[in-house]
């Protein structure tokens, strides 16, 4: 091996990262202004003008348009942080690569099937971690299918003629077909929210029995995990809580349990932007990193300046030079060499001789 192995492995040089205190992104803010005016003008039109609102869910409604904001103004900002811009960049640069275009389109389609919907990833992880996942992941959807329209206005019921049992639904304002509110399809309609809650109960809980028995989960939890778990454990359970005091207590503590679930919903959006479930929106950008990979793939190999052997694509490593050191990580060596152009198994030996240089040979 070369005389790289004898070198002490360089600790990141951090120096030139300096405190820097918080100011507020004016172009975020702009973009985020103009969603939440989107969305406002969307609750206008699809609700015919505020004639189908219910007034009784304004607070709902408050609480979406903070976290819209909130939520885009932070997604503006984590695709603005260097190692972020760069894969994005790379990402799309992949993606529309010459002659490749139809060919990756296809293969997103490909993508956002096994790995949004799916979530095949994770089932080559663990088959239970996957489960839950999946539980809590088609309960949010199905939940945010039903409350988001009815919040709107761009869903409502309405009786038809003098049967006080039949109904028909109407989407932005268009009838569509009708139903029987005692019968199989009205059960389902109007307990969509029902279905919703037990399906993110249950991939709670096997979270928890997942977390709270495994070694190696416990060993990198954060409070932030439980937090997120408490969240939709206490919005699912609460909007149980309604149907039964509907259901089984004639009513009573309704509007108690309606205002509890109310300030769980709101404080769950609220979280989204700030907390582990922000990962909802950064999950869709990381699907750039495949098409980063395999056009790396097919370019030139990065080799070992110690063995010579090839280890990662030409471009990773450039990128690594090129990103590391905005954010505080300088590993360039004595010379001009870089420690990113060394593999990691030589990495690995590099180190192994310097702690048995430092503590003066482990024979």
């Amino acid at each position: 091996m070369s005389e790289a192995l004898s070198e002490v492995a360089p600790v990141p040089e951090t120096g030139r990262r300096r405190a820097r205190g918080f100011r507020f992104d004016l172009g975020a803010i702009t973009v985020a202004s103009f969603a939440v005016v989107l969305v406002v003008l969307g609750v206008y039109l699809g609700s015919g003008g505020m004639r189908w609102f219910d007034a009784a869910l304004a607070g709902y409604l408050v609480g979406v348009l903070l976290a819209v904001f909130a939520t885009v103004y932070r997604y503006l900002i984590w695709l603005k942080r260097p190692p972020t811009a760069r894969l994005n960049q790379r990402g799309w640069e992949s993606f529309r690569a010459s002659g490749r275009l139809g060919r990756n389109a296809l293969g997103l389609v490909g993508l956002l099937g096994t790995n949004l919907l799916a979530q095949g990833f994770i089932r080559r992880r663990s088959t239970a971690r996957w489960a839950a996942h999946q539980l809590v992941f088609w309960g949010c959807i199905l939940a945010a299918a039903v409350t988001f329209p009815l919040t709107f206005g761009w869903i409502h019921f309405e009786s038809v003629g003098q049967q006080g049992d039949r109904y028909r639904a109407y989407l932005f304002g268009v009838g569509t077909g009708s139903f029987d509110a005692t019968g199989v399809v009205g059960f389902v309609v109007f307990h969509l929210l029902n279905v919703a809650a037990f399906l993110v109960i249950a991939g709670v809980l096997v979270f928890l029995y997942r977390r709270l028995r495994d070694p190696g989960a416990l060993a990198v939890e954060r409070e932030g995990d439980f937090l997120a778990l408490a969240g939709l454990f206490a919005v699912s359970v609460t909007g149980l809580f309604l149907t039964a005091s509907s259901l089984w207590l004639e009513g009573a503590f309704y509007s108690f349990l309606n205002n509890l679930h109310a300030l769980t919903v709101i404080l769950g959006l609220l979280y989204i932007p700030f907390g582990k479930l922000f990962h909802i929106f950064q999950r869709p950008a990381n699907l750039g990193v495949h098409f980063y990979r395999d056009e790396g793939a097919r370019g030139a190999r990065a080799e070992c300046r110690s063995c010579g052997e090839p280890f990662a694509s030409a471009m990773q490593v450039r990128d690594l030079k090129e990103v590391l050191p905005m954010v505080g990580f300088d590993y360039r060596t004595e010379g001009s060499g870089n420690w990113q152009d060394t593999c990691p198994r030589c990495r690995r030996a590099a180190v192994t001789l310097a702690q048995g240089a430092r503590v003066g040979g482990f024979g």
